[in-house]
């Protein structure tokens, strides 16, 4: 196999798969969601995760208002609903009523937390800076929710029990095969 070299990047989504998300927030009596595949954790003392968010986009704005926002992981079998808050915008429709999706009650944030997510995490915002036509927002974790029996005893994900939702790029999502899953030991 022979590898091409490109100075014209485009797009760049060869790092694709990634797990998608579903970013929550709420303020001034409007909740909204949106799909992200661009996040990560960023600290563990203490606990923070980050995301990236176009500034344009109303959950964007619902963050900067309320400082707090929701990180919800849904399975494989509920691909359907971030392509439809993905695909919609919430300063035109309400996305949790006109799609019907469920909500559960937040514990430390007014953030919706989505009864289909197997884990979800409740952040106050700490930080959100601009880096090229995306902003980085970060927030501290305050409260974590998560379906337990979806998870091992080592707190990793059970691929028996949940299948996770990947992202792959131009609206196109995958999961993982549950037979390819093996421990590799770091180092030497």
């Amino acid at each position: 196999m022979s590898k091409i070299v490109m100075e014209n990047i485009g797009k760049f989504s060869q790092h694709y798969p990634k797990v998608a998300a579903i970013v929550t927030a709420s303020a001034g009596g409007k909740d909204n969601a949106m799909t992200a595949a661009w996040h990560s954790s960023i600290s563990i003392k203490p606990p923070l995760y980050g995301v990236s968010l176009a500034p344009t986009r109303f959950t964007y704005l619902l963050i900067l208002q309320s400082k707090e926002f929701g990180i919800n992981f849904i399975p494989w079998e509920k691909a359907t609903i971030a392509g439809l808050v993905g695909g919609t915008s919430g300063q035109e429709a309400d996305k949790f009523e006109r799609f019907n999706i469920a909500k559960e009650k937040s514990l430390r944030t007014k953030v919706p937390i989505l009864k289909d997510a197997y884990a979800a995490y409740e952040c106050r915002l700490v930080d959100n800076r601009p880096y090229g036509d995306h902003v980085w927002v970060v927030g501290e974790i305050v409260a974590v929710h998560l379906l337990q029996e979806a998870f091992t005893e080592k707190e990793v994900l059970d691929l028996n029990k949940i299948r996770p939702l990947l992202y792959l790029g131009s609206d196109f999502y995958a999961t993982t095969d549950k037979d390819s899953l093996r421990f590799v030991k770091r180092g030497g």
